[in-house]
């Protein structure tokens, strides 16, 4: 058994639980219903590189292979049981890094609904607090707005800008960079999600 997987994660109506392929029905209506929302931001395959897999099953085999391995978190967003999305975190390196990366997509009928945020926070403290890791890095393009709010309500810093660092929508795209280490958020990062607003 990996550190901190399989695991499962709820806050409210929000739950994170290892992606399955029995959500196969349920992850391919959502994805053909919010392709067009989701296109600009989904990761392409360079030409010359491995194909990715080309079926869910085929996905979730190879998610689960790198969860065995240790290097990938793949988890399914639910809200009140009804999937919507997908968050994983991947990259991990443990040694003297303990670094992990994180990314995530939901179905735009629930976005603008504080769900990510609640799921990010969520799986942020999984990573520190229970996998043990001390940082974890989220990498937006600087078009993406929805995700960039999502960093912002959890009070996550700019660290950096990495210029044509992922293929996405068929070209090199520049990502702007966010980080936050286990030392920043000693309560938890789902603490902020649930603290009122400052005034004044």
């Amino acid at each position: 058994m990996t550190r901190g997987w399989p695991a499962r994660l709820s806050s409210g109506e929000v739950t994170l639980r290892p992606l399955a392929r029995s959500d196969r029905a349920a992850w391919r209506e959502v994805r053909r219903r919010n392709a067009d929302w989701l296109r600009p931001w989904d990761a392409t395959v360079p030409p010359g590189s491995d194909a990715r897999p080309s079926s869910f099953g085929g996905l979730v085999r190879r998610l689960h292979r790198l969860a065995r391995q240790g290097t990938t978190f793949p988890f399914a967003i639910e809200v009140s049981g009804q999937f919507v999305g997908q968050l994983t975190v991947n990259n991990i390196v443990r040694g003297s890094a303990q670094f992990a990366s994180m990314g995530y997509w939901i179905d735009q009928q629930h976005a603008g609904r504080g769900v990510v945020p609640r799921a990010v926070a969520m799986a942020i403290d999984h990573c520190f607090f229970t996998a043990g890791l001390h940082r974890v890095e989220i990498c937006i393009r600087p078009e993406n707005t929805n995700s960039l709010r999502v960093v912002e309500k959890l009070g996550l810093h700019e660290v950096g800008l990495a210029p044509r660092f992922l293929h996405i929508d068929g070209a090199w795209r520049d990502h702007r960079i966010y980080a936050v280490t286990v030392e920043e958020c000693p309560g938890g990062m789902l603490a902020r999600v649930a603290a009122p607003p400052e005034t004044g």
